[in-house]
């Protein structure tokens, strides 16, 4: 039976804006960034004062204070919703610093942060597929990559230039998605460096390695940027030079994983994979690199919402289980399994594995306890074919929509 799904869904596309519409879109940016940082300022100077929680509520009124001083008088020539909007999102910051779900909010560096802005619908208008946002007289010089759903008018947009000066407009819509048709199949997905994933199936994905396919070119152009003088307009585009190329890299890895987890999710109703501690993984630094390029965290992070999206099941195994050191064929635990072992002989049963195919089919066994009764125990060391208990889990609740670009 098939089945819809309602989600919001967001769509991005280049655009190539003219002069004077690069000019206020950068001097919007700007004012962004500002009351961000003067609101931020504001609620932790109450707090460190004076022990005062500031609200979103407060922090608007204090931005109609600044639009009539003279020193921040600037902020009257942009649309006033980004910058009620970046209000907004500085509130959900602070919410979720208080649910311990991120870290205290900082302030908006010109140069690090990312430079975007939203808009609501009042601030943009939508007909016959031109966007015109508040302010201009023209609509942006849109490049449609993809259709758009036509029956309806973006809830959003944002408008964002990365640090390669490509500027780009996302539009969120409240779409319909199609849920598969359900199957009987499950697979196991094995994360790794010499290939990206394994599967239980036996099945290995080669590591494109895009970053190490670049690095010379990258490191070249590095060596230009730093010859050349700081705040010199020559800086500037040697600057540009590298940021292309770490865009390109960017570009090439996403496009890879979105192809990768499409054809997983549209291939198998059940995938299972493993809560890999990625953070804490980089620290390790002759890993790092390698760790970064692979990205693990965006290979979950897109598995996660297409799952939600078309009616498929993932289960999130434990970090500590020992899918690795564990035969598959008898349940002996190993004592130890140097990471330069790619093969090795059970023991106990004398069986030979691969050692990331083995590890597939671990996780895929535990993950099928785990959904079949949700709760279990960590794996004890001795023989565990007899029976297997479920890995003790930690999911996160797959949930709709497109992260953040």
């Amino acid at each position: 039976m098939w089945m819809s799904t309602l989600v919001k869904r967001a769509y991005k596309f280049r655009f190539y804006p003219t002069s004077e519409q690069a000019d206020l879109l950068v001097r919007t940016f700007g004012c962004v960034r500002k009351v961000y940082n003067l609101a931020l300022e504001a609620r932790t100077a109450a707090w460190s004062e004076r022990h005062e929680r500031v609200n979103y509520a407060a922090t608007s009124a204090m931005l109609t204070v600044w639009k009539k001083s003279e020193e921040s008088a600037f902020l009257n020539e942009v649309s006033c919703v980004p910058l009620q909007q970046c209000l907004r999102h500085l509130q959900g910051g602070f919410v979720a610093f208080w649910e311990k779900r991120a870290r205290y909010p900082r302030f908006k560096s010109k140069r690090r942060s990312k430079a975007s802005a939203e808009f609501t619908a009042s601030a943009f208008r939508w007909r016959d597929g031109e966007l015109t946002l508040a302010k201009m007289t023209t609509p942006l010089k849109i490049v449609w990559s993809r259709p758009v759903p036509q029956a309806c008018t973006p809830s959003t947009v944002t408008v964002s230039r990365d640090s390669a000066g490509r500027w780009f407009v996302s539009l969120l819509f409240d779409d319909t998605i199609a849920t598969l048709p359900a199957t009987d199949t499950a697979v196991a997905i094995d994360v790794g460096l010499n290939h990206l994933i394994t599967l239980s199936t036996g099945e290995k994905i080669d590591n494109p390695r895009h970053e190490r396919a670049d690095r010379k070119r990258l490191a070249r152009a590095q060596r230009v940027l730093a010859r050349k003088e700081k705040g010199s307009r020559n800086r500037d585009k040697a600057r540009l030079k590298v940021a292309r190329i770490h865009a390109r890299t960017a570009d090439r890895r996403r496009d890879h994983l979105h192809q990768l987890t499409t054809r997983l999710v549209r291939e198998t109703q059940t995938l299972v994979i493993e809560d890999l501690p990625v953070r804490n993984m980089v620290k390790n630094h002759r890993l790092a690199r390698s760790i970064s390029d692979a990205a693990w965290s965006l290979f979950r992070e897109l598995l996660t919402y297409k799952c939600s999206w078309y009616g498929r099941d993932l289960v999130v195994i434990d970090r500590w289980y020992p899918s690795t050191k564990l035969c598959s064929h008898c349940g002996h635990l190993m004592d130890k399994l140097p990471l330069d072992v790619r093969t090795w002989a059970c023991p106990g049963c004398g069986v030979s594995h691969d050692r990331d195919v083995n590890a597939a089919r671990n996780i895929l066994a535990a993950g099928l306890a785990v959904a079949a009764c949700g709760a279990g125990v960590r794996p004890q060391r001795g023989n565990l074919r007899a029976g297997r208990q479920a890995v003790n889990q930690e999911t996160r609740r797959a949930t709709a929509g497109i992260p953040a670009p």
